[in-house]
């Protein structure tokens, strides 16, 4: 006999099943009306600012960071706030997004017809278009659900899943109509573990006096040194226009040790490794790192477009970013 699934399991079930068809329901409802709200946006010249009361509130802080850490100024306005004297903070260059299931509430109305006075753009996110705030917004778009994910069908579940998901919409179009890429995400979000992950090799590696470095004429005690003074346990070994020729590995020398008892008056153009792995300082530091270990080494030369080295990875720099 099957297990009958606990009730608890079941109205979890239903609630995830709810707020799934409010996000698909948003899916068959895009049209024009989302194209007007990508272009006010886009042409904002001020700043987005995200507004709505209680739980529509907290949905409004989130799509405000969202734009915000995707290459577009913006900022969370409570209504409320704004109606007693935080309104200084909109000026007519802006964009506001305004959240109200109902389209009713009276903060967020008071706020739009101000909002318009002020030259202000408007857009206006309801679940019910015939609403005042609807009428008023420069552009209505819909985030209306059939029913709460709630059991009493009160508390606002699917509905503020809905309007979430419909700034998120926004603001990934609105990404991708600014040419917003992998480094600007990177150079917002410096901290933390996404920051790590979208490091570029050319902000971990060793480059100018530290980046082992010598020529293909140097000899044996002169390439010990360089490399015991950079202390990677290797050197680039540069051609008379200095470009990369080649590297000089503590593993070149022991090599070179077992094989040839006499090697004082070796150059480095005799012990170098030919063709080495390369990379560029634009690639992340987590493709680095699968470089490296596919090829099992532990430092590898940065080149630039002409072939010269411009610094060299090490290993121990990518432990240092806890990628491991």
């Amino acid at each position: 006999m099957p297990v009958r699934r606990s009730a608890a399991l079941e109205l979890a079930a239903r609630v995830l099943r709810t707020e799934a068809a409010a996000v698909g329901r948003l899916v068959e409802g895009l049209d024009a009306r989302f194209e007007q709200a990508v272009a006010l946006l886009a042409g904002c010249r001020g700043r987005v600012i995200v507004t709505g009361m209680g739980k529509s509130g907290l949905i409004c802080r989130k799509i405000a960071a969202t734009f915000a850490s995707t290459g577009t100024p913006a900022f969370f306005l409570h209504p409320a706030e704004a109606l007693h004297g935080d309104l200084g903070a909109v000026t007519a260059d802006d964009v506001v997004v305004a959240v109200s299931y109902g389209g009713e509430t009276s903060e967020v109305v008071r706020l739009a017809e101000i909002v318009k006075r002020l030259g202000a753009g408007l857009i206006g996110m309801t679940g019910t278009p015939g609403s005042t705030l609807a009428h008023v917004a420069d552009v209505h778009l819909d985030c209306a659900v059939d029913a709460e994910a709630c059991p009493l069908n009160l508390a606002p579940t699917a509905s503020t899943t809905a309007a979430l998901a419909l700034g998120d919409a926004l603001a990934m179009v609105l990404l991708t109509e600014k040419g917003f890429v992998a480094d600007d995400f990177a150079h917002r979000h410096p901290g933390g573990s996404l920051g790590k992950r979208l490091m570029r090799v050319d902000q971990l590696m060793h480059a100018g006096d530290s980046m082992p470095r010598v020529a293909e004429d140097t000899v044996l005690r002169d390439v010990i040194y360089e490399m015991s003074r950079k202390g990677l346990g290797m050197t680039c070994v540069t051609d008379t226009h200095g470009r990369l020729a080649g590297l000089v590995t503590d593993g070149d020398l022991r090599r070179l040790m077992m094989r040839d008892e006499d090697i004082t008056r070796r150059t480095a153009r005799e012990m170098m490794t030919r063709g080495p792995v390369t990379i560029t300082g634009d690639v992340l530091a987590a493709a680095a790192l699968q470089v490296m270990e596919v090829r099992r080494i532990t430092s590898v030369p940065v080149v630039g477009g002409d072939g010269r080295p411009v610094g060299v990875l090490h290993i121990h720099d990518l432990w240092r970013t806890e990628l491991f």
